[in-house]
């Protein structure tokens, strides 16, 4: 059974599942900002995939890449994976603005996440959700 690190739960809200990777909404308004985790447990590098589910997340990170560009009128995409914190395998997409409060620089350290609360979480949520609901999945 697939576990997701801790605090990835605690700093996050689930977006749905697609075929490899559960998705998730980082908690920080600045930006609009998902994280994929393939369901497979002791992963930590994309090179522990298999190429095969390699190629699956490719196509993963790019569905949420879509979904972030055609809501969210970005002028960069950040598409990264870095681990230090959280070793499980995990992907940050994050839709950056030049006005986002921290643009040009990176988003960790920057500036405090500011939370998701009450109506701005549910419309952010729905705004997301709604590309999930036609999306072929594999069971776990």
């Amino acid at each position: 059974m697939f576990i997701l690190d801790k605090k990835l739960q605690q700093d996050s809200f689930f977006i749905g599942d697609l075929e490899l990777s559960k998705v998730l909404l980082m908690n920080d308004a600045n930006y609009p900002w998902l994280i994929l985790v393939p369901r497979q447990n002791n992963l930590k590098d994309i090179v522990d995939l298999s190429f095969d589910n390699q190629i699956i997340l490719l196509k993963e990170i790019n569905f949420v890449a879509e979904i972030l560009k055609k809501e969210f009128e970005c002028d960069k995409l950040n598409i990264a994976n870095l681990g230090n914190v959280v070793s499980q395998l995990h992907i940050h997409v994050i839709a950056r603005r030049k006005n986002d409060a921290t643009f040009p620089k990176p988003v960790w350290g920057n500036a405090p996440a500011v939370e998701y609360c009450g109506n701005n979480l549910t419309k952010i949520l729905e705004k997301i959700q709604k590309y999930f609901k036609n999306v072929d999945r594999k069971s776990d």
